[in-house]
């Protein structure tokens, strides 16, 4: 068994007290662990895989949340969306460089880490008023379960 480390932990400060969602975000944190793990691991495949991993979940992530946030009229969506796709190119670009040789392991974390704190604390918490009042559980259940599906269905292709 390998040994893990913890280069960020969860904490309340950062739940938005939408349980799917702040799911998600403590998945992105146990992503930003593992990429730790790897990176004092030196394990080149396993930095691969997990931005292949990370990058594929935060997609799916992102998706559910602006469907919330289309579901709460959330005024701010297109603004919102735009953050989300500038992280998107942000962290292609460490890709790109990581599948060139260039070690992008601390730089990464350190990005990762204040990005998602800042836009859970900045951001995110904005739409929660919106969503709140009209998510459901059935529309909860069955939106999970498609976005879901489709995060297994790119993970197997």
């Amino acid at each position: 068994m390998s040994v893990k480390y913890t280069y960020w932990e969860w904490n309340n400060s950062l739940s938005l007290g939408i349980s799917a969602i702040d799911s998600q975000h403590r998945r992105i944190v146990d992503y930003i662990n593992e990429l730790e793990t790897a990176r004092i691991a030196n394990d080149k495949i396993g930095i691969s895989q997990v931005l292949i991993g990370l990058i594929d979940y935060t997609m799916t992530h992102f998706a559910f949340e602006e469907e919330l946030m289309q579901l709460g009229d959330y005024p701010y969506l297109n603004a919102h969306r735009q953050s989300h796709e500038s992280f998107t190119k942000r962290i292609n670009h460490y890709v790109e460089q990581h599948e060139n040789g260039v070690d992008i392991s601390r730089k990464l974390l350190s990005e990762l880490k204040l990005w998602l704190s800042e836009h859970i604390s900045r951001d995110d918490k904005h739409y929660v008023p919106y969503v709140k009042k009209c998510i459901t559980q059935d529309w909860l259940s069955n939106t999970l379960a498609k976005f879901s599906t489709l995060n297994m269905f790119s993970l197997n292709n």
